[in-house]
C-alpha cells in the first residue's frame, strides 16, 4: 500500500503556481494536462509540484531575488554613488559593479583577484567599494582608514595592501597606510571624522534594506549578488 502524499498549503502552491507559472503552467497546459477551472489549475499544480519538489527551493529563490530586487531600485542612484576616491578600475566608468566588503572577510581577499581580472577585462568599468566592517573591531578600524586613504586619493593602494597584509590588525593597518604613501597626521584625522562615520553608517543601513547577511555582496546592474561570485559569475552579473 503506498502513501498518500499530503496536500501541501493552498497559500505555497499559490506561491509556486506565480513563480513557475511561466515553466510548469505552460508545460502542463500545453500538454492538456492542465485542466482549465480554476479549482483543477491549483489541483494540477499541486500535483506537479509534489511530483517535482526539486523545483520549489529555485522557486524561493527566484522569489527572495525578486524582493531584494525591488528593495534596491528606491535605493539604486545612492549604492552606486561613491564615496569619493573609493573606487577601483574606472573612476568615470559607465559600466558599474557596487562591491561591499570587509578587510577581515577571508571570501573578500579571494575576491580581490577575481575583481582585478574582471576590471583588466573592461576598460570602462568601475568598482565601487563600500566598507561594511561587521566581523571584528579590527574591520570597523581598517575601514576607516581605508576611507582616510580615500581622502587622499590613495585607495586603490592602501586596498591591495591590505589584503596583502592578511587580516586586519593595528600594525598591519599601519603599515598599508605607510605603503600607500598616506599623510598619517591627515589620515588619522579623517579616519575619526563625522564624515567617514556617517559613510560607514549609509552602508550598514544600505546593507539592512538589502538584506545582506555577510560579504562580500555585490550589487551588478541593479542585480544583488551574495558571496564570492569569481570571475565568471560577476562576469555574467554585469553582462545581464
Amino acid at each position: 500500500m503506498t502513501d498518500t502524499p499530503k496536500r501541501l498549503p493552498t497559500a505555497l502552491v499559490a506561491l509556486s503556481a506565480g513563480l513557475l507559472g511561466g515553466i510548469a503552467g505552460a508545460l502542463l497546459i500545453t500538454s492538456g494536462a492542465l485542466p482549465w477551472g480554476q479549482g483543477a489549475r491549483e489541483q494540477a499544480m499541486h500535483d506537479y509540484i509534489v511530483t517535482h519538489p526539486d523545483v520549489l527551493p529555485e522557486a524561493m529563490d527566484a522569489l527572495r531575488a525578486r524582493e531584494t530586487d525591488h528593495a534596491l531600485d528606491p535605493i539604486r542612484a545612492a549604492v552606486e554613488h561613491p564615496y569619493a576616491g573609493a573606487v577601483l578600475g574606472n573612476p568615470s566608468g559607465s559600466h558599474v559593479l557596487v562591491e561591499f566588503l570587509d578587510f577581515a572577510c577571508g571570501y573578500c581577499r579571494q575576491s580581490e583577484a577575481d575583481v582585478a581580472q574582471v576590471i583588466a577585462a573592461d576598460r570602462d568599468l568601475k568598482v565601487v567599494i563600500r566598507q561594511l566592517p561587521i566581523l571584528t573591531p579590527e574591520s570597523a578600524e581598517a575601514a576607516k582608514w581605508a576611507l582616510a586613504a580615500a581622502n587622499q586619493g590613495k585607495y586603490a593602494a592602501f586596498h591591495r595592501t591590505m589584503y596583502a597584509n592578511g587580516r586586519p590588525d593595528r600594525a598591519g593597518i599601519e603599515a598599508a597606510a605607510r605603503a600607500a604613501g598616506l599623510d598619517m597626521a591627515r589620515a588619522a584625522s579623517d579616519a575619526a571624522s563625522d564624515a567617514v562615520k556617517a559613510e560607514i553608517a549609509s552602508n550598514l543601513e544600505f546593507a539592512r534594506k538589502l538584506g545582506f547577511s555577510g560579504t562580500p555582496s555585490w550589487e551588478a546592474n541593479g542585480r544583488i549578488l551574495s558571496g564570492a561570485q569569481g570571475v565568471d559569475g560577476l562576469t555574467k552579473a554585469l553582462a545581464r
